[in-house]
C-alpha cells in the first residue's frame, strides 16, 4: 500500500462536475448560454433540486475550504435574505412558470448563523414562487454549537428532515488548532433534540489528516460518534490547500499535517471502526446505517451525486442560489459571484449574479457520466462509438497501469473498480479527465488525492 500511495498521491479533483470547475470560463462564459440551456432542461412537470448558500460565520475554522464571510453583525442577515429571493424571483420569471421543487439543501457558511424566523422567510419567499414536490427532501447543515432547538423546530416545520452537523474531531488540541472548539456535550444535545423534534436522518461529518491528529484521535472521535449512532456518517479527508484560500488554511504548520501515508492508515482504520459498528461505505467518504435510504439507494443502484453530495433524488437540474452557488442543468453549470459586494451589484441590476460556468459539449456529457458512475457504482461501460468519440484509447492506457496494480479490472467495454481500488477512486475517475490530460494546470489547484 506504501508504494502505491506514493504513485498515486497527486493533486485531483473531487468530481462533484466534470469539467472541473477549473476548466469553466470566464470572460467566453455565455450567459444566456446558460439560460438557454436552463429553460430548455426545466420543465413545469419535472422536479429541480435547489441549494441555497448561507456565507456568514461568527468566527474562522482554519480547516475550511468553502466560501464564507466572517462577522459577528447580525444586521448581515434582511439584505442577504432579500438578495437571495430576488435571485429566485428572477430565476422563475425567466423559466415563465412555478417550479416544482423536489431537494433544498442549505449550506455554508453556517446557515444556523440565521435566525429561526429569518430562515422561515426565506423558506416562504422560496414557495410564495414554487411547489413542492409529492416527495421532496430538505436537509441543512448545523453548527453543534450554534443550532438550537428553536431552528431545528421552525426548520422541520418548513419540511426539513434531514441535519447533518460537522464535528470534524474531538482531540482539543485539533479544535484548537482548526479553530472549532466544540465539546461532545453541544453534539450530544444538538442530535438528540433534532431526534425528539422528529429528524429522519441526522448526520455527522468527520475529517482525517487534519494537524496534530492520531491514529488515537480518529479511535476517539468514532467511538464518541458512535455513542450517538448518526444515520449518516461523512469520513472524509482533509483539503490542504492554502495557495487557493490564503490565510484561512494557515492556523498551524505544514510539517502539524499527519504524512500521507499516516493520513491513509487514518482513513483505513476509521473505515474499519466505522463497518465494525454497522455502517456500509457509500461510493467515496460516506458510510450509512443499513436502514438508511442512501444504502438502500447504493443497494439498488440510484445513487446520485451533485454538488451537494450524495443523493437519493433523481433531478438532475440544481439551480443555486447565494454568493458562489452553483447550477447545473446538466448540459451547462453556472457559478454565481464569490464576492457579496459583486453578488449585490448584479441583483441591484435585476441580473443573475453568474460570472463563470461551462456549456458541455457531447465529449463532456459522456465523460461526466463515466465519472458519476464511478463515484456512485464503482464501474462503468462504454459501447464501440465511445471508444472514438472520446478518445478511449487514452484512457485505457491509464486504466491499464491500475489494472496491472490490482486497483480496476477491466474488459472490453466494461471497468469495475475492486476493493483495493475505492481508496484511488479519485485517480481512476482522472484517467477519464480528458481536459486534465489536455491541458493540465498551470498552478496548484487541487488537493492530494490521498
Amino acid at each position: 500500500m506504501k508504494n502505491l500511495i506514493a504513485k498515486y498521491n497527486v493533486p485531483g479533483p473531487r468530481y462533484t462536475s466534470y469539467p472541473t470547475v477549473p476548466y469553466w470560463e470566464e470572460n467566453q462564459f455565455s450567459r444566456w448560454g446558460w439560460i438557454s440551456s436552463l429553460t430548455e432542461s426545466v420543465s413545469e412537470n419535472k422536479p429541480i433540486s435547489l441549494y441555497i448558500h448561507l456565507p456568514f460565520c461568527e468566527s474562522l475554522c482554519t480547516f475550511c475550504a468553502c466560501n464564507k464571510r466572517i462577522t459577528k453583525q447580525h444586521s448581515v442577515e434582511s439584505p442577504y435574505i432579500t438578495a437571495v429571493l430576488k435571485e429566485w424571483r428572477l430565476y422563475v420569471e425567466t423559466l415563465g412558470f412555478m417550479p416544482i421543487v423536489e431537494e433544498i439543501h442549505l449550506g455554508g457558511g453556517t446557515p444556523t448563523f440565521f435566525s429561526p424566523s429569518n430562515l422561515r422567510l426565506l423558506i416562504d419567499g422560496i414557495f410564495d414562487l414554487a411547489y413542492k414536490a409529492n416527495h421532496y427532501e430538505f436537509s441543512f447543515e448545523g453548527h453543534p454549537n450554534n443550532t438550537t432547538e428553536a431552528h431545528l423546530e421552525e426548520l422541520y416545520q418548513l419540511g426539513f428532515s434531514r441535519v447533518s452537523y460537522g464535528i470534524q474531531d474531538y482531540n482539543p488540541k485539533v479544535q484548537k488548532a482548526i479553530n472549532r472548539i466544540q465539546p461532545f456535550t453541544n453534539v450530544k444535545t444538538a442530535t438528540e433534540t433534532a431526534r425528539k423534534i422528529g429528524y429522519s436522518s441526522v448526520g455527522h461529518d468527520l475529517i482525517f489528516g487534519l494537524p496534530f491528529q492520531s491514529i488515537e484521535d480518529i479511535k476517539f472521535s468514532i467511538e464518541k460518534t458512535v455513542e450517538l449512532k448518526p444515520d449518516r456518517i461523512a469520513f472524509y479527508s482533509y483539503a490542504h490547500t492554502p495557495w487557493i484560500k490564503g490565510n484561512g488554511q494557515r492556523g498551524f504548520k505544514d510539517q502539524d499535517l499527519p504524512s500521507p501515508e499516516n493520513k491513509r492508515k487514518q482513513y483505513e482504520y476509521g473505515k474499519a471502526l466505522l463497518e465494525a459498528n454497522g455502517y456500509f461505505e457509500i461510493g467515496m467518504d460516506h458510510f450509512a446505517l443499513a436502514k438508511d435510504p442512501l444504502f438502500k439507494a447504493m443497494k439498488n443502484k440510484n445513487l446520485h451525486r451533485n454538488f451537494m453530495g450524495y443523493t437519493t433524488t433523481q433531478a438532475k437540474q440544481m439551480i443555486g442560489l447565494g454568493v458562489s452557488a452553483i447550477s447545473d442543468s446538466w448540459n451547462a453549470f453556472a457559478q454565481n459571484e464569490k464576492k457579496l459586494e459583486d453578488y449585490y451589484k448584479h441583483l441591484n441590476n435585476n441580473q443573475l449574479p453568474v460570472f463563470r460556468g461551462h456549456l458541455l459539449n457531447k465529449e463532456d456529457l459522456l465523460i461526466r457520466q463515466h465519472i458519476l458512475n464511478l463515484m456512485c457504482k464503482f464501474e462503468t461501460s462504454w459501447n464501440k462509438n465511445e471508444m472514438y468519440s472520446i478518445q478511449m484509447g487514452d484512457v485505457l492506457i491509464a486504466l491499464e497501469e491500475m489494472e496491472k496494480d490490482n486497483l480496476v479490472k477491466l474488459s472490453s467495454n466494461h471497468i469495475k473498480v475492486l476493493d483495493e481500488g475505492k481508496t484511488f477512486i479519485r485517480n481512476v475517475c482522472m484517467a477519464f479527465d480528458l481536459r486534465m490530460k489536455a491541458r493540465t494546470p498551470k498552478r496548484k489547484l487541487f488537493s492530494m488525492t490521498i
